[in-house]
């Protein structure tokens, strides 16, 4: 898995977790799903988001290949 695909991955998974955990009656988990999501507005803008920081230390590249 590459990079991109693992970031991808993480915004649809915690997208996904934030809906199902409001659906299931704790509504605090909205503001979880706005932070997602005025993340990727920031990072469309500034071209930097902390989650490919992360993924890049726990070892995943660009091309999918492991960079250790």
């Amino acid at each position: 898995m590459n990079l991109h695909s693992a970031l991808r991955l993480a915004a649809g998974f915690f997208t996904l977790l934030s809906a199902v955990m409001i659906y299931l009656g704790h509504t605090n988990w909205v503001y979880f799903a706005a932070f997602v999501g005025i993340n990727q507005i920031q990072s469309a803008f500034t071209n930097w988001c902390p989650m490919i920081t992360m993924l890049k230390k726990v070892g995943l590249s660009e091309d999918g290949n492991s960079c250790c």
